[in-house]
């Protein structure tokens, strides 16, 4: 049984997949530049850590109503034969294995058969969800054009023009993105915008790009935290949980995962936090190391970043009601401050140890 790893994501109200060994990152929308001549689908650009990105609202490539742009949108940088281009979405969920054979070719029926044929590689069914496959190849068939936006005689005027922080807040290059993506934003969120903007600018300004840690950003109980990237196996939902005896409260059971069998453990418990109620359909991580494998259910995933570790600071002297025990430090996130769970330490801890025997 062969599988592919698709990242799930939604727009207007439909469930789309695309090739997950094509995404470089996600983050949340960030205020863009507009650039003269692009494809009409290729609404701005933006500097991602000094390179150029061009950036595709999927609804105007799909030839959908566009909709308005909101502070949750989520931009998805994909690589296509090494150029970088990003697609703004509604959500992001997880990346799901599909199996091929499940995959049906037939697309004309139901709310599917207004979307252009051409984009769509298929039609799959994930954890009883609908999800659209997009095809890759012809949803970036203007690569070629973008490219040639930035090619060797206007790169550098580009880059100067991306890269200054000295741009007035008024410049029609700047208002352009507002008009066009979300004229209804406030002075509040065109800050916001901004702020992500600026963020994703100077992340690596005095630092080498390999220097980034890489975080999967959750929520757990109305506060976000970071986990290493590189432990995080996928991310999934409960299913059909089995309880263990004899284990405490944390261990919420054992649940098949693809024919094998995954222990979820709640670590709010390990956070000195209250546990929650874990239901088929609660979102969870699948994390690994070395021959450990778990699974931690969370409120919610919101983000992939990439920070430098000089953006992490030391955890206030009290932290209330936590337990920084397993807590390396905080770090911005948006316009809200991030807690970095010490991952590795964690899953180095008694909270996984599982007592099976009556």
């Amino acid at each position: 049984m062969e599988n592919k790893p698709y990242l799930i994501f939604s727009l207007h109200n439909l469930y789309y997949g695309i090739d997950a060994l094509l995404v470089q990152e996600i983050f949340q929308l960030p205020e863009l530049i507009s650039v003269a001549e692009a494809p009409d689908d290729i609404v701005g650009m933006l500097n991602l850590r000094g390179k150029i990105v061009p950036v595709m609202h999927l609804d105007l490539r799909l030839g959908l109503p566009m909709q308005e742009c909101q502070l949750t949108d989520s931009v998805i940088v994909l690589d296509c034969d090494g150029l970088q281009i990003g697609i703004i979405v509604n959500t992001v969920y997880e990346v799901k294995d599909v199996e091929l054979q499940a995959i049906e070719s037939d697309i004309d029926f139901g709310r599917v058969k207004h979307i252009n044929s051409r984009f769509v590689a298929g039609i799959a069914k994930v954890d009883f969800d609908t999800i659209i496959l997009a095809n890759h190849h012809n949803l970036l068939r203007d690569v070629d054009t973008v490219e040639a936006l930035i090619d060797a005689e206007n790169r550098e005027d580009l880059d100067r023009q991306i890269a200054s922080s000295e741009l007035p807040q008024k410049s029609s290059l700047i208002t352009d993105f507002y008009k066009l993506c979300c004229p209804n934003a406030t002075e509040k969120e065109k800050a916001i915008y901004r702020e992500r903007a600026e963020h994703l600018k100077q992340v690596t300004e005095n630092a080498e790009l390999s220097g980034l840690l890489p975080l999967a950003v959750i929520g757990l109980n109305n506060e976000y935290f970071g986990l290493d990237l590189e432990l995080v196996q996928e991310f999934t939902r409960v299913r059909n949980v089995t309880p263990i005896p004899c284990c405490p409260p944390h261990v919420v059971g054992n649940m098949n995962l693809r024919g094998d069998i995954l222990t979820l453990v709640d670590i709010r418990s390990a956070l000195n936090m209250p546990l929650a109620v874990t239901k088929n359909g609660t979102k969870a991580l699948v994390v690994s190391m070395n021959d450990l494998v778990a699974g931690f259910p969370v409120d919610d995933v919101f983000d992939v970043m990439y920070i430098h570790p000089s953006e992490i600071t030391n955890l206030p002297i009290a932290v209330p009601n936590t337990n920084d025990e397993y807590l390396r430090g905080t770090a911005p996130y948006s316009e809200k401050m991030l807690t970095i769970i010490d991952l590795p330490k964690l899953l180095k801890s008694s909270l996984l140890t599982v007592n099976e025997e009556i």
